[in-house]
């Protein structure tokens, strides 16, 4: 499956459910305490980060989606702290604060990459705290949204999700529920639910084989009237199940797991957010188990976001042949350096691609390990070879390029030269082809001054765009 990253900004996204303050205490330890044979943590650093729904909200934030938090706090400096905290995302934040109740604390004691302990404070929300004005406050923010996310951590802020997802259902807009407890029902007529293995069976039972997983999903699709069931499998993968299609099987993405804390926030954050931008079911749980694998490698609760899915996507090989926007490219140059790997890099229009072209991107590619193409954009095309140019759009262009066995990244650029972008980059090899002086390549300064190297290739006689533009047209 050749998957690109889509445009999440263009979905509105509101969340609800049971927010909470993650707390962290980083430290070192070295020794057992003579008062019980516990470690002593040396504590150097406190974090503050929002959690539950909160997190689902930050990690649509991240993605680019306008978002919208429908949650209650305490009225108490926790909840300050969460609310603040929140805000900083540019998140809508709609928090009803409770009095006489504490905001949802979870505590928890790092060191060496590793929790030591967890401490939480929490008390069940008092009958009456979720009221029916909040329903209606809520409803009365649907009028512009794409899709409603339910973050149901158990903790009594879904308590009207029955009537959440029929005032939903009733303005057409989606509803992906993250699920808790072992009562499914209450879910009735969401759109997808995404448990994970370990919730799936406390409803419906043990799944000895994969065919019975599919089958317990499927009856309860039909009984909750869902389209689809998204199970998360931990060190598995994950499942997706729809009614009627195959069902599709992902493996986990093979990473260095350090903290699982939140990756299911992430994991419905990017598969609603995807959905909402028009992608499909398949490549959405794609995104998700993608976007998950690369959350486990954080401590804490965290987030990813378009970049980093790109060069995941670009390391399995399953994005679009290498195409890159430059802060993607800049990251997978500090990787290719931090490998010792030597980089060279060239430019041009590549509005026809010849056998030259191919010659030419050969012979680069030959002269060190990664080859960057820069390809002037479509207005820099028409600067520089007048409106008739280019022939081919930057897009195709792009992808005619990236599909070469010689070229690893192609990016683009849209100033008249790319002496800003090779500025960036500062390859190892900067090579040119043509009939020039190096002092007249655009980007040669930079790459000499931080003790790079220029080289003119020969330009392989009887090819040129222009020769055969003229012969199409003759």
């Amino acid at each position: 499956m050749t998957l690109l990253i889509p445009d999440f900004s263009k979905a509105s996204v509101l969340v609800v459910g049971d927010v909470m303050l993650d707390r962290y205490l980083f430290g070192d330890t070295s020794r057992i305490s003579p008062e019980a044979p516990v470690p002593v943590v040396h504590v150097h650093e406190q974090d503050y980060r929002p959690g539950g729904a909160a997190n689902v909200a930050i990690n649509l934030s991240h993605l680019g989606a306008t978002t919208t938090l429908f949650g209650i706090i305490g009225d108490d400096n926790e909840g300050e702290t969460l609310q603040a905290a929140v805000a900083d995302y540019k998140i809508d934040c709609q928090l009803t604060k409770a009095t006489k109740w504490p905001t949802i604390t979870k505590t928890r004691v790092q060191s060496r990459a590793q929790q030591l302990l967890r401490l939480d404070r929490e008390q069940p929300l008092k009958s009456g705290v979720v009221t029916r004005q909040f329903t209606e406050s809520l409803a009365h923010h649907l009028d512009s949204i794409s899709a409603v996310v339910l973050s149901d951590y158990d903790k009594g802020t879904l308590s009207d999700v029955t009537r959440i997802i029929s005032v939903c259902r009733k303005k057409g807009i989606p509803v992906y529920v993250d699920p808790k407890g072992r009562d499914f029902q209450k879910y009735k007529g969401a759109t997808v639910i995404t448990p994970n293995q370990r919730e799936f069976e406390a409803v419906v039972g043990v799944c000895s084989t994969e065919e019975d997983l599919v089958l317990k999903a499927r009856k309860i699709i039909k009984q909750l009237g869902l389209v689809a069931v998204l199970i998360t499998r931990s060190d598995k993968g994950m499942v997706l199940v729809e009614e009627n299609v195959e069902p599709l099987f992902l493996a986990a993405e093979t990473r260095d797991i350090y903290d699982v804390t939140g990756a299911g926030d992430t994991v419905i954050a990017v598969f609603a957010n995807a959905l909402a931008v028009g992608e499909s079911f398949s490549s959405a749980a794609t995104l998700s188990n993608l976007a998950a694998g690369l959350v486990v490698e954080k401590i804490g609760v965290a987030s990813v976001t378009p970049s980093e899915l790109g060069l995941a996507l670009h390391r399995r090989g399953q994005d679009e042949r290498g195409l890159l926007d430059e802060t993607q490219l800049l990251s997978l140059v500090s990787e290719s350096r931090e490998r010792g790997e030597r980089i060279v890099m060239t430019n041009g229009c590549f509005d026809i691609l010849h056998g030259g072209h191919v010659s030419y991107l050969e012979e680069a590619k030959s002269l060190g390990d990664r080859l960057i193409v820069a390809i002037n954009d479509d207005a820099s095309v028409r600067t520089l070879k007048g409106e008739t140019r280019p022939i081919n759009k930057l897009e195709d262009r792009m992808g005619v390029v990236g599909g070469l066995a010689a070229v690893d990244w192609v990016v683009s650029f849209s100033e008249d030269t790319p002496q800003r972008l090779i500025s960036s980059v500062l390859p190892d090899l900067l090579v040119k082809g043509g009939d020039y002086q190096i002092a007249e390549i655009a980007g040669a300064d930079a790459v000499l001054a931080n003790n790079g190297e220029v080289r003119i290739l020969k330009f392989h006689e009887g090819y040129s765009s222009s020769r055969i533009i003229d012969k199409l047209s003759g």
